[in-house]
């Protein structure tokens, strides 16, 4: 069967794209049922699916897209986006369990972190209120592992809260590097985490690339982990597409590698491209 048609076949594919000023933004769905592939839609996935940023608008500075692949078993992973003037901010989650329980812990943390950006705390104080309030509702039993990234819009800054498991790469001049960061305890693990912000620089001309461990851990049905190389073979194979159709080709690729058998794990990627001058 050809990607194209497995992709159609595919219950739950979304990808949000950010679109120009003025003009309509849209949430596209694939839920497209057959002989091939005769799958329901879970509660667990529309609960996932009604948690994603559903408008949004691109900038001179930027422009992103992002697309989640559930598991049939759903895991959990999410990712959000918002904007204003200042500041992008964008999230990448990756709820513990599956389920309606996963959705649902997943769910709790998001709305967490939007009330709290909401209110104009800084994303260590947003992450801490997240934490309090599934730490409040789980008592450690669950977790959320979620990257938090604040991009300075007129400087090219990015603030990071790096609480688990989802990863950045960056594309720049032709070459994909995994940026580091000092880990942090998972949302939710422990009672009153103190967070702490880092920082790094984003350039004009880069590429940015978010994945939940559902993209860098996975395993082909060969039991070969898809593991870096082939990440970056695919961060590097899709650079001339927007960012939206980037973030598609690679969960395409990522499919082609598991020769046509459900993935094991909720998978997420969020391209942005960086321009500001």
């Amino acid at each position: 069967m050809s990607s194209s048609r497995r992709c159609a076949d595919r219950l739950g594919v979304w990808m949000i794209s950010l679109c120009p000023v003025g003009e309509s933004c849209a949430v596209s769905r694939t839920t497209s049922r057959n002989a091939t592939h005769p799958k329901k839609v879970t509660l667990a996935a529309e609960m996932q699916w009604q948690l994603l940023p559903g408008r949004g608008c691109s900038r001179a500075e930027y422009a992103l897209g992002g697309q989640l692949e559930p598991a049939y078993t759903i895991g959990g992973d999410n990712f959000d986006w918002s904007t204003s003037a200042d500041y992008l901010t964008v999230t990448v989650s990756n709820g513990m369990g599956q389920g309606i329980g996963a959705a649902l812990l997943t769910n709790l943390a998001i709305s967490a972190l939007r009330n709290a950006r909401r209110a104009g705390l800084d994303i260590a104080d947003q992450a801490a209120l997240a934490d309090q309030a599934l730490y409040a509702q789980y008592g450690g039993s669950q977790y959320v592992a979620t990257l938090l990234l604040r991009f300075e819009v007129a400087t090219g800054r990015v603030g990071v809260i790096d609480a688990g498991s989802p990863r950045a790469l960056r594309l720049r001049d032709g070459v994909v590097e995994l940026i580091e960061f000092d880990a942090q305890l998972p949302l939710g693990m422990f009672d009153r985490t103190d967070y702490r912000e880092q920082t790094f620089q984003v350039e004009p001309g880069d590429r940015l690339v978010i994945v939940s461990d559902g993209v860098h851990t996975a395993q082909a049905p060969t039991g070969v982990e898809y593991g870096t190389t082939n990440l970056d073979l695919s961060i590097v194979a899709s650079s001339n597409l927007p960012a939206s159709e980037a973030a598609r080709a690679i969960i395409t690729e990522l499919l082609d590698y598991h020769e046509d058998t459900d993935l094991l794990d909720d998978a997420v990627v969020v391209c942005i491209d960086w321009n500001h001058p």
